[in-house]
């Protein structure tokens, strides 16, 4: 019932079709350049992980200090 308010069938459609689309092209892609990725981007998962826990470190530090 809340759904029904903001999303019709044409838009659920809509998404639907679009996010299957968005996934199997977001595949395909990555295939087609998986020996450049190997290639170019060694290791860079390690560095994201990394930074993306010290930015959550950083923002939890800070809503402690803060009270918030």
């Amino acid at each position: 019932m809340f759904l029904s308010a903001y999303f019709t069938t044409g838009r659920i459609i809509f998404m639907t079709l679009f996010f299957i689309s968005f996934v199997a092209l977001m595949i395909y892609s990555y295939r087609k350049d998986i020996k450049n990725h190997q290639r170019y981007y060694k290791g860079t998962g390690k560095k994201v992980l990394i930074y993306g826990a010290i930015v959550i470190a950083v923002f939890v530090a800070i809503r402690i200090l803060w009270g918030q």
